[in-house]
């Protein structure tokens, strides 16, 4: 039985973490579990990052949220996502993953103004910075 970090006091696991190969997973789960517990501070759950995830596998926050409130560990959500949705080989999750990580906001005229603001609060240069370095930043510069 997994149980909710308290997102007021630490932030939710890095972006970066893969689980059963799935980037954004852990950290998914990490505020899904805080809202359920009312831990969630600033943090979303079912928001447009989880739905990275949810929409690469064809699946919702609300079929998500069960699992949850169930107590699923991050590895019983991953078997999961393998067995549930649009199925998907080793190798289509693995280049989604790396695509994933390396996404550049920056280069997307229709994000390239949000992402250079929220890189400007966050101390990084958005010109070199990828989605994941900004989340990691702004998660330590929440909790300094």
């Amino acid at each position: 039985m997994s149980t909710a970090k308290d997102l007021t006091k630490q932030a939710p696991t890095s972006p970066r973490t893969r689980i059963g190969g799935y980037p954004l997973l852990g950290r998914m789960a990490d505020k899904g579990r805080a809202v359920i517990a009312g831990t969630a501070g600033e943090y979303h759950f079912d928001c447009p990052l989880d739905n990275m995830l949810f929409d690469f596998k064809g699946v919702k926050g609300s079929e998500v949220k069960p699992l949850l409130e169930a107590g699923k560990s991050d590895l019983e959500i991953a078997l999961w996502l393998d067995s549930t949705g649009i199925p998907k080989t080793d190798e289509e999750k693995k280049e989604w993953a790396d695509g994933v990580e390396a996404s550049r906001p920056y280069d997307n005229p229709e994000k390239k103004e949000w992402f250079i603001g929220v890189c400007e609060e966050a101390g990084i240069d958005p010109a070199k910075s990828t989605l994941f370095d900004y989340l990691e930043a702004d998660d330590k510069k929440s909790f300094e």
